[in-house]
């Protein structure tokens, strides 16, 4: 067994948190499950803790890392697998689907930093077929927002994006005493599968989330407020859908309806 070089300081800038707790690291390999053949791409692998069990689980593994300073700790500490291979870059401007070729769907892990958490996993939803599931350890209240239920407190512009694209599960907590350094906030795991078949299909997404956005500008306004200038509230009701409701309460669907409808009437239907 290799172990993880100790010298490495986590950087604020980075939004380094080291797992640490072998329990909670088990767990999450279990809850992923890491078989030979998969083609598993963990983002930011610190200094390994994943990274070990999952390359020795499945004989190859891809990592994407933004700190060079790690890169050269990871090379030693992974020299006698000859399929490890390391991306230095920033996964924000990564291509996922130029990765993926034409081999099976990427299978993304990773423990992410939480300032860039949001706009990675947007980043990757727009990745298509190139994901067949995504595995992450992120701010107990991102996960919460992504597994949110419409008319919850959580539910929200990334709960939409990310439910309109894949099947959400929230599967534990994680506590702050499992990292070095500690956070100050609960972590979670969350399981990120692309829907096969989208259930709800937007003529032209651009535009769905767009207005998705709009309308929870001020969630405590009515869709009718977010909404002036972009949708009349005669069109609202003439899709069955009250202008006086507030954007929390609608569901995906809805959202997409309202879209479908915009992009029929700006002639923006793609065929």
């Amino acid at each position: 067994m290799s172990h993880a070089p100790q010298q490495h300081r986590a950087r604020k800038r980075f939004g380094q948190n080291f797992l640490r707790d072998l329990g909670i690291i088990s767990r999450i390999v279990r809850a992923i499950g890491p078989r030979e053949g998969d083609r598993l791409i963990e983002i930011g692998p610190g200094q390994g803790a994943l990274t070990e069990p999952l390359i020795e689980a499945a004989g190859a593994l891809e990592v994407i890392e933004l700190d060079r300073d790690l890169i050269p700790g990871l090379r030693v500490q992974f020299f006698n697998y000859p399929d490890f291979v390391i991306h230095e870059g920033d996964a924000l401007k990564f291509d996922f689907a130029a990765l993926k070729g034409d081999g099976p769907g990427l299978r993304v892990v990773g423990n992410l930093p939480y300032n860039i958490s949001t706009p990675l996993i947007v980043h990757l939803l727009t990745m298509g077929s190139a994901i067949a599931d995504m595995h992450f350890m992120l701010q107990k209240e991102v996960v919460e927002r992504l597994a949110a239920e419409p008319g919850g407190p959580d539910w929200g512009r990334l709960s939409v994006m990310a439910q309109y694209y894949c099947q959400v599960e929230q599967l534990f907590i994680v506590p702050p005493e499992a990292f070095v350094p500690r956070p100050s906030v609960d972590s979670a795991i969350v399981r990120l599968t692309p829907h096969a078949t989208l259930p709800h299909t937007a003529d032209d997404p651009e535009l769905l989330f767009e207005l998705v956005k709009l309308a929870f500008g001020q969630r405590r306004k009515t869709l009718r407020n977010n909404l002036k200038g972009r949708v009349g509230a005669d069109l609202l009701e003439s899709l069955g859908i009250d202008p006086v409701r507030r954007p929390q309460t609608l569901t995906v669907a809805e959202f997409v309806t309202i879209a479908n409808r915009v992009a029929s009437n700006e002639g923006g239907v793609t065929q």
